[in-house]
């Protein structure tokens, strides 16, 4: 096992992944956690997998930067994914990022997340409904990535009825982000931006002659910017309003479908928080460790500098493995067990330090009132065939998962 561990770790590239690894790459991610922890990728990449190297990276924002100018302009070229993935708050250095996380985070402030609660039980509430009427679902079309895409929806006030493609523009923008990306892919995401940013051009015109409530409609607030006068660029602000739909729609897609899977394959779990409601909180907190939604990474080191005795020089891409390092033993005690009451969980799920997630309050929010009314409702669910995985490495999560109610 040892001799097959050590060659699945030396063996490893990221840009020629097989079927089983899509399926399941963490048999791949011990290997390299215990044989190469900075793994050097025939590309150049480094491929970190331990926690603390990810921790020290995270944090370490001098000498791995998230700028990502360098490293996305041979990968894209003079395109709209290039202005858009760097120009987007995640894809940015203090101080630029500093600055828009700021205006970001003034409107996801706990107040603001916390009004939003009661809209989203009546939202998880009316899918339920549906699907109690057929009797069966598609887990994902019909639950799971319903509900991010309305939550956000509603946070910038699209109406109703021009929320259609959001979804898919969304799939195509984030598929482009994919260690390797086809021509058609590329040309998918470019078109999905152009046509993104066109939209936001006719809302945000119509936001600034009708303002909204800056209270609960983040565009609005993104708009008027701080009372001292602090505000984006048109810019920024087109581009961050797409950051926020892609952040916060197919993570939280894969939360849930990821977390009512894992329930229904570790049925002694889904009975114990079945008969416990309120462990839902350290159960979604074990989902994102689990079956991390994101579970890829990327910086570029600005200097001379060392990680596990390994030597990187300036200019090296890090590629930092977050499905690993949430399970490293290191840190979780039998990290390959899925437990809905794992207590410490300091998990990565949402990064940390300076670019730590700032929506993750709101993901945990509809991850938490998603799973448990799912539950509630529908206690004898079951996975009635084979999912099927989406296919990508950085976000883990299901396409589709037909489901019966029971």
């Amino acid at each position: 096992m040892n001799a097959d561990a050590k060659e699945l770790a030396a063996s490893f590239d990221l840009e020629r992944l097989t079927p089983e690894f899509y399926d399941n790459p963490y048999p791949t991610y011990r290997a390299l956690r215990e044989n190469e922890p900075v793994k050097r990728l025939p590309s150049g990449t480094v491929f970190l997998t331990r926690y603390d190297d990810l921790v020290t990276t995270y944090k370490n924002t001098r000498s791995f930067s998230s700028d990502k100018k360098r490293e996305f302009a041979p990968k894209y070229g003079d395109t709209p994914l290039y202005e858009h993935h760097t120009t987007s708050l995640v894809f940015n250095d203090p101080p630029s990022h500093t600055r828009v996380r700021r205006l970001i985070m003034g409107a996801l402030s706990p107040r603001a997340i916390a009004s939003m609660e009661g809209d989203l039980i009546k939202l998880v509430d009316g899918l339920l409904d549906a699907i109690a009427a057929k009797g069966r679902c598609e887990l994902i079309e019909d639950f799971a990535a319903s509900i991010p895409i309305e939550v956000i929806g509603n946070l910038l006030d699209v109406p109703h009825e021009e929320r259609a493609p959001l979804r898919d523009w969304s799939l195509a923008i984030l598929g482009a982000l994919e260690p390797v990306v086809s021509p058609e892919a590329a040309a998918r995401g470019n078109t999905a931006v152009t046509e993104f940013l066109g939209y936001l051009e006719t809302l945000v015109a119509r936001r600034r002659a009708k303002p909204g409530n800056p209270d609960r409609d983040v565009l609005t607030r993104l708009i008027q910017g701080e009372d001292n006068g602090e505000r984006l660029t048109e810019k920024e602000l087109l581009h961050n309003c797409i950051f926020l739909l892609n952040a916060g729609h197919e993570t939280t897609t894969n939360l849930i479908g990821n977390g009512l899977v894992a329930l229904h394959r570790h049925p002694d779990q889904k009975q114990r928080l079945i008969d416990n409601p309120d462990l839902i909180k350290t159960a979604v907190e074990e989902i994102l460790r689990y079956e991390s939604s994101n579970q890829l990474g990327n910086r570029m080191t600005t200097e001379r500098v060392e990680l596990s005795g390994v030597m990187l020089e300036a200019g090296t891409s890090v590629t930092l493995c977050i499905g690993a390092a949430n399970r490293d033993p290191a840190q979780f005690p039998d990290p390959e067990r899925f437990d809905v009451a794992r207590t410490p969980n300091r998990h990565l799920a949402f990064a940390t330090g300076a670019h730590q997630c700032a929506g993750m309050a709101l993901a945990r929010l509809e991850g938490a009132i998603a799973i448990s009314r799912f539950l509630a409702r529908f206690p004898d669910y079951a996975v009635s065939g084979q999912p099927v995985r989406g296919g990508r490495v950085r976000f883990r999560g299901f396409s589709s998962v037909p489901c019966a109610t029971g």
